[in-house]
């Protein structure tokens, strides 16, 4: 019998919803972010997301029941993570505001399968040749969502999003290595690189702050989207979720992100994918996914051999 909480909903169904929920606010950023820098430079949309991010983080700091006191270690550990995190949303932001949101969405989903070279590279891995396949299963997508008038060079919107797939990849490899073995408190870690994104970016948009504080209602509307969901609610409601599911299955719904990108991109930005780009869009999803799963069967075969001779 499942578990159920108050309101009769079992748990395990509360916790998927939660998740497509953080895909779908995620899948929906590029978009958001496309639109805000449709009015605002750049600099100032990333400082504006990590302003209101921050002042959220150290409002639920502050006013949480359970805190505990701050470590050197979640200090150190969160400032190198935030100046990784700026690089990956500066490349990101800048790359979507050349390109279209579907698109951004799809190749930035090439962090799943990169992800696990780079962690293979520390770690010494060999992954199977299955999950080479899958790569490159993506690389001929990315081909195809960029070429859609035909062969040329990478456009700068995709090449920008593609740089930041790479750098989100490392970003996530260094996450891991830093808090491997010591325990960090995940709102501690968040709320030290909000605060160091708004440092980095608050020279670069000082120039523009009366643009800012005279953006229309729309404009504030989604920075505050930006921040307060695709930043803090998305951060808090996966650490909720991952605690109360498997991260197999985390990983598989979280993985929906590039689809909700398309979804939004094309029913509310007016976006179209060519042909050739459809094609890329479906090969992107199957590439991903399957690279995803061959790489959770290797890992997981890999800790259980570990395990049996540990015995």
């Amino acid at each position: 019998m499942p578990l159920v909480q108050r309101g009769g909903m079992p748990v395990a169904r509360r916790t998927d919803a939660v998740l497509f929920l953080i895909a779908l606010v995620w899948g929906s950023s590029y978009l958001a972010a496309k639109t805000a820098t449709g009015t605002l430079p750049v600099p100032t949309v990333l400082f504006a997301r990590y302003a209101i991010s921050a002042l959220a983080c150290v409002a639920l700091v502050a006013f949480r029941r359970r805190g505990r006191p701050w470590t050197r270690a979640e200090v150190r550990a969160g400032s190198l993570l935030g100046v990784t995190q700026a690089a990956v949303l500066a490349l990101e932001t800048y790359g979507v505001a050349h390109t279209s949101a579907a698109n951004a969405g799809l190749i930035i989903s090439l962090t799943i399968v990169l992800t696990p070279l780079l962690d293979r590279t520390a770690s010494g891995r060999r992954l199977p040749w299955t999950f080479f396949a899958a790569a490159g299963l993506c690389v001929l997508a990315v081909g195809l969502l960029t070429s859609s008038t035909g062969l040329h060079t990478l456009r700068l919107g995709d090449a920008l999003v593609l740089a930041a797939a790479v750098v989100r990849a490392g970003h996530v490899a260094f996450v891991g290595r830093l808090t491997a073995h010591r325990p960090m408190d995940p709102l501690h870690l968040t709320t030290a690189q909000t605060v160091v994104g708004s440092a980095l970016f608050l020279p670069l948009a000082l120039v523009h702050v009366p643009a800012l504080a005279h953006s229309s209602a729309a404009t504030w509307s989604q920075l505050v989207y930006l921040a307060l969901f695709c930043s803090v609610f998305a951060f808090v409601a996966q650490t909720w979720a991952v605690q109360r599911t498997s991260a197999s299955r985390a990983s598989l719904l979280l993985g929906t992100e590039p689809i909700w990108a398309v979804v939004v991109g094309i029913s509310l930005g007016g976006e179209r994918l060519t042909v050739p780009a459809s094609l890329g869009a479906v090969l992107m999803i199957v590439g991903t996914y399957w690279g995803q799963a061959v790489e959770r069967v290797h890992r997981t075969a890999v800790t259980q051999s570990v395990a049996t001779q540990s015995i």
